[in-house]
């Protein structure tokens, strides 16, 4: 017989329902005659404090609650690559095709799709001894993914039977280990991390193409990392960017509560692009779920964790996956709501007093694992969240408490976006605990990476320095040194920083050519200043024809960036050999 309670009391996506003894916290329910669903989140007695992931409107007092007895899952097997789903793993596309553009109450299908046949090819035979994670099979999910069919977590023992190669639905057993059939999909509570071997150090960077991030503040495979910013400073462009070119395996894109026409933009630009690398449909390396800010504001927590146990799993197949969530700040706000709701004691500007743990329980399931099963396999799951403060203040509760479980943050400047320089990470205010990790693997593309870095970061800094002292007296007051820092900064931020997100040459920066790029301005500067005090004018050196090249330089193609630096890096010595010759 089906456990059921009543509902006792409605307030927004609150639910309370009584005469439900025996029910969990995380337990989802399902509430009323159209059976929305719904999580248990609070549990006095015989009564249960529902947050419903559905609009609620319409509901009356007196209406049945359905126990379920499990805890919010998502399904994990063929068919996530290419899904968009919203914050609970519903298949839009196919909701779409059953009630239409608009998604109605009480609407349910599978998140798989269970009619699609997958070719499979079992790995291992019948008598193979087998644990948890080991691999099992694999079918060919995209052009670009292997989908690693493996052992479920709480399975091991002797293969009776495996399925030989052949197409199979995600409903037909593959294998049967102990006497337990084995599918190619399984559910898993989202809010539970799944487990690993082994938590490893990153000592190679996530490359992502953005020269500042890189080169100035990189992030380790499996790292952690926020973009806070203010209104239109672009951060919705650079987590596209990121999720775009990024040379991760798999991308994931939380749209959590941001507005539809951006979720709808993403949308509709991934299902056009390509993969660079590959020349493959983006989508065939990508999962969207989409949870705007007109969708019912429980479901904004759901999502988040969601997007990250789809993250586990494929990292658990040794992907380097790639999760950005748009924006966690709404996030947040909907706790809020939900906290005020309750009725809980509220912490600083009305945000519960658990905002900072319940952060830390989403950015610390990322990681560079060993992961269970065999074969042995590394993994990593990169996690990089937006924020978005009011008034872009840094200081607000949100802000804060991610700052304190991230390792890297990449502060978004509204004066550098009104200036139009694209991305509009402030150099002066970000940071990366990683540098130190990824240093040996950028000195092994090429030089030494970490003076080059700190050298470019010094003359970043002088200028800010200097920028104080020009709003009083002026630039012509300036002596001739201060003069050329001030160029030399300007081809910093101007030739080397800023990039171009629409340049099919700029948008990437492979790290060899960033290296590169940073040496040319590292040599231009060295001679520069060794020309100045051997009495060669400014005037001369500011109007030098190299710095034409300098400032071109981005736009030197991939195939031959090589020859090109190496032209540029002679035509310095060159030129600034004639003007120690001038003034002999």
């Amino acid at each position: 017989m089906e456990k059921k309670g009543v509902i006792y009391r409605i307030s927004g996506p609150l639910v309370i329902a009584e005469n439900v003894k025996g029910v969990g916290v995380y337990e989802v329910v399902e509430v009323g005659e159209e059976r929305l669903i719904g999580e248990v989140i609070g549990v006095e007695q015989d009564r249960a404090v529902i947050q419903v992931y559905e609009d609620t409107t319409g509901l009356k007092i007196g209406e049945p609650v359905y126990l379920t007895g499990q805890p919010l899952s998502a399904e994990l097997g063929p068919g996530l690559i290419t899904s968009i789903f919203d914050g609970i793993q519903r298949p839009l596309p196919v909701i779409q095709e059953l009630a239409g553009i608009f998604v109605r109450k009480g609407v349910k299908t599978s998140p798989l799709p269970r009619n699609k046949k997958w070719d499979f090819k079992p790995l291992v035979k019948p008598g193979a001894k087998v644990g948890p994670g080991d691999f099992i099979g694999v079918v060919k999910e995209t052009e670009l993914i292997s989908h690693y069919i493996m052992v479920p977590l709480e399975t091991r023992g002797i293969v009776e039977w495996v399925a030989g190669e052949g197409s199979y639905t995600i409903e037909e057993p593959v294998a049967k280990i102990n006497g337990v059939e084995v599918k190619m999909y399984h559910k898993w509570p989202v809010r539970k991390p799944r487990p690993f071997t082994e938590k490893l150090d990153s000592r190679e960077p996530l490359v992502t193409g953005l020269r500042v991030i890189d080169f100035f503040f990189p992030i380790g495979k499996g790292g952690k990392a926020a973009i806070p910013g203010g209104f239109g400073t672009g951060k919705t462009v650079t987590l596209q960017g990121l999720t775009k070119r990024s040379e991760a395996d798999i991308t994931i894109y939380i749209g959590c509560g941001e507005r539809g026409n951006e979720m709808a933009d993403a949308l509709h630009s991934f299902i056009k692009l390509t993969d660079f690398r590959t020349g493959r449909p983006l989508m065939e390396r990508s999962v969207f779920i989409a949870n705007t800010s007109n969708m019912p504001v429980a479901a904004r927590e759901a999502s988040v964790f969601m997007g990250v146990t789809i993250g586990e799993y494929y990292r658990d197949m040794g992907y380097n996956v790639l999760l950005v969530a748009d924006s966690t700040s709404r996030w947040a706000e909907a706790m809020r709501e939900i906290s005020g709701r309750l009725e809980e004691l509220p912490g600083e500007e009305g945000f519960p007093a658990y905002l900072g743990s319940r952060l830390a329980s989403f950015y610390e399931r990322s990681g560079l694992v060993k992961t269970i099963g065999e074969p042995p396999r590394v993994g990593s799951l990169t996690i990089i969240g937006a924020v978005s403060p009011p008034g872009a203040d840094f200081s607000e509760p949100v802000t804060q408490a991610t700052l304190r479980v991230v390792r890297a943050l990449y502060a978004l400047d509204v004066n550098l976006a009104y200036r139009r320089h694209y991305p509009a990470i402030n150099w002066l205010t970000s940071y990366s605990l990683y540098v130190e990790h990824v240093k040996e693997w950028w000195s092994e593309q090429g030089g030494d990476y970490g003076l080059l870095r700190e050298k470019l970061m010094s003359i970043l800094q002088k200028e800010a320095e200097l920028e104080e002292l020009v709003r009083l007296v002026g630039t012509e007051a300036l002596p001739a040194e201060d003069k050329l820092t001030l160029e030399v900064a300007r081809m910093v931020r101007e030739d080397f920083l800023q990039q171009d997100a629409f340049s099919p040459v700029d948008a990437f920066s492979p790290p060899l050519k960033t290296l590169y790029m940073a040496k040319v301005i590292s040599l231009f500067h060295d001679y520069a200043f060794d020309a100045l005090r051997k009495g060669v004018a400014l005037e001369k050196i500011l109007t030098m024809k190299v710095k034409e090249k300098i400032a071109r330089m981005k736009d030197i193609p991939v195939f031959d960036y090589e020859k090109a630096f190496q032209e540029i890096m002679d035509d310095i010595k060159k030129e600034f050999e004639l003007l120690l010759q001038e003034v002999g």
